[in-house]
């Protein structure tokens, strides 16, 4: 039947880097990464054929969550195969008393998943997370999952930076099929936490909290404990009627021992509350959850943006989210790596773009103290198909996200992607108008930026994308704010600044693409990037000075996001090599981008 490596799984505990979930810590989970059996279905037969069944056997093995056009996958294929097939085997001793869930991170594109045979559910989107209860088609002794995945990546779906043509082009890059992001089980109460959202708010030294619960027919007491470096700080409880699945609570988190009322996480200081959530029916615990959270706020006042009511300017360096022979997957000690130079080079932030890590990468901004740009990947034709997907993926986007502290911008559309007639057409317009509007109502407490670079109609930020390589000409298309804003002042792209029917209307204004020097010391005719290459590091160094120094000295600018963190297959304008290493001395990047615009007064 099966080989006998997939025949358990691996029980471990929530205090460890692998944990894919740091904001709902349980106890223990069981980690279902590592070898499964895997197959094609060029000819889409396997469903009828009764490949979900326990007894069907596939002749490939897949090192999860590798998508099989990776190295480290074990196959590292780029032939093109709509369809695939994982499986994989355990033995269970079944608690009739208990649920078990069943969670993906991240699976692209369509999924459909089978327990014993059993259909226990399916879930379109290729960036977020879902979960399946699967305990009703588990049984005591051997048990199989059975996953089908396809993606066409087709235009119409949210597909990011994946290449839909027969290979790479520009800054497109490898496709990727299938799970590439952890997967594991918990076993839970049939009465569990489904969710915790957690909205601060400075102002009032408090925490907002909504608690979503499954159907129930019993009456709880749910208590959350607020700690801050192992201090208790408060308690809130409140009792949960019979049929309640959704709970409304509100606790005070200042302390004296805080410089101004509530310990406020920001770069400079990324502070952290512990938080335990605790669920229990008639003296007896039926879940327990670790998590934590951080008292910030994200504003604009004017031209401003204030972050917990001081201005701040952004440094944000921009993230692709690949890696090299593992494509968009990455292991906890990579993120974290990348992270840390990221600090270390002198930027306070990162732009993700047009990826969705998993949700360690969000932790790793949290602890380290980096705020975050959290962007949807794109579409690429406007379609009703497109704009269903595009909805409801965004809003599994923006609930991935609205826990962490460090995100405190949402990117929904990047240059006119998907909606490339927005200039003039009245319903491209109106869409990334909903995008707007819906992420704002699922979460009004941060920024949301509607069409990223140019052509803007909704937005709370004006941001712009300039990649002119002459950083005196640079400079001097942003002399006059009151003649750029509602111009087309970036000399690459030519684009405008607002869409027909649209202008300034104050908002701040933030680079956020530029640079883009491309520099390899050993370069192919097939690496690309942005502008004139130059020919040595020291001239390349030399170029990043004068452009930092062109858009830091501009007063109309409240920040800027650099292109970019890594070279990625063949484009090779990073700070970083394909390994992810230094190609420059990071004293340097840092005395360049630390030297100028810092935040606050240093007093001696």
């Amino acid at each position: 039947m099966v080989v006998s490596s997939l025949s358990r799984i691996e029980k471990k505990d929530s205090t460890g880097t692998e944990y894919p979930r740091p904001q709902m810590k349980r106890g223990e989970w069981y980690d279902l990464n590592g070898e499964w059996e895997f197959a094609f279905d060029d000819d889409h037969v396997g469903e009828s054929a009764g490949w979900q069944a326990m007894s069907q056997e596939f002749s490939q093995q897949i090192q999860v969550p590798y998508v099989y056009q990776s190295e480290k996958s074990g196959i590292h294929s780029q032939e093109v195969h709509d369809v695939v097939w994982y499986k994989r085997s355990f033995q269970w001793e079944k608690n009739e008393e208990k649920e078990l869930l069943l969670h993906f991170e991240a699976v692209d594109y369509l999924t459909k998943v089978w327990v014993n045979g059993q259909l226990v559910g399916e879930h379109a989107g290729g960036h977020t997370p879902f979960s399946f209860s699967i305990g009703a088609a588990i049984q005591t002794g051997a048990n199989t999952i059975a996953i089908r995945v396809e993606d066409r990546n087709s235009v119409e779906q949210p597909i990011g930076k994946q290449s839909w043509k027969s290979s790479n082009f520009l800054c497109w890059y490898t496709r990727t099929t299938g799970i590439w992001q952890p997967v594991w089980m918990e076993e839970v109460s049939p009465l569990y936490i489904k969710d915790v959202k957690m909205t601060p708010d400075i102002s009032k030294s408090s925490l907002q909290m909504e608690i979503q619960l499954p159907e129930h027919k019993q009456t709880a007491y749910f208590e959350a404990n607020v700690y801050f470096d192992g201090e208790w700080i408060n308690t809130a409880a409140a009792l949960v009627k019979p049929n309640q699945q959704h709970l409304e609570m509100m606790i005070n988190v200042e302390s004296d021992a805080a410089d101004f009322r509530v310990f406020q996480w920001s770069p400079s200081q990324p502070n952290l509350y512990d938080i335990s959530f605790t669920l229990k029916t008639e003296e007896k615990v039926a879940d327990q959850i670790e998590s934590y959270f951080g008292m910030r706020s994200i504003e604009t006042k004017e031209d401003k943006i204030l972050l917990n009511r001081e201005e701040f300017y952004q440094k944000l360096i921009l993230d692709q989210g690949y890696y090299k022979g593992s494509l968009m997957t990455a292991d906890y000690d990579q993120m974290k790596a990348d992270l840390t130079k990221v600090k270390e080079m002198g930027f306070n932030g990162v732009r993700r773009h047009q990826t969705i890590g998993d949700r360690r990468y969000m932790y790793l901004c949290d602890q380290l103290g980096l705020v975050m740009w959290a962007e949807m990947p794109s579409f690429f034709r406007f379609t009703d198909r497109s704009m269903e997907s595009m909805m409801r993926e965004t809003r599994e986007m923006v609930i991935k996200h609205r826990n962490h502290p460090s995100v405190i911008i949402y990117t929904v559309m990047n240059e006119s992607w998907g909606v490339n007639e927005i200039y003039y057409r009245r319903d491209q317009q109106n869409f990334v108008n909903a995008l707007y509007y819906q992420t704002k109502a699922l979460d009004p407490s941060r920024l949301v930026v509607g069409n990223d670079g140019w052509e803007h109609t909704l937005t709370d930020i004006l941001t712009i994308h300039d990649y002119n390589s002459n950083a005196e000409d640079l400079a001097s298309s942003y002399q006059s704010k009151e003649e750029y804003v509602n111009g087309s002042p970036s000399k690459t792209s030519r684009k405008q600044n607002f869409a027909g029917g649209y202008q300034y209307s104050g908002q701040p204004i933030v680079m956020s693409e530029f640079g883009g020097i491309a520099y390899s010391s050993e370069g192919t005719d097939n690496d690309w990037g942005y502008g004139t290459r130059p020919q040595t590091e020291e001239e390349a160094l030399d170029r990043f000075e004068q452009l930092m120094k062109a858009i830091m000295k501009s007063p109309s600018i409240q920040g800027f996001c650099y292109t970019q963190l890594t070279d990625v297959e063949q484009e090779v304008n990073g700070l970083l090599d394909h390994d992810h290493e230094e190609k420059f001395d990071t004293k340097r990047i840092y005395n360049i981008v630390a030297g100028t615009k810092t935040d606050g007064f240093v007093f001696e």
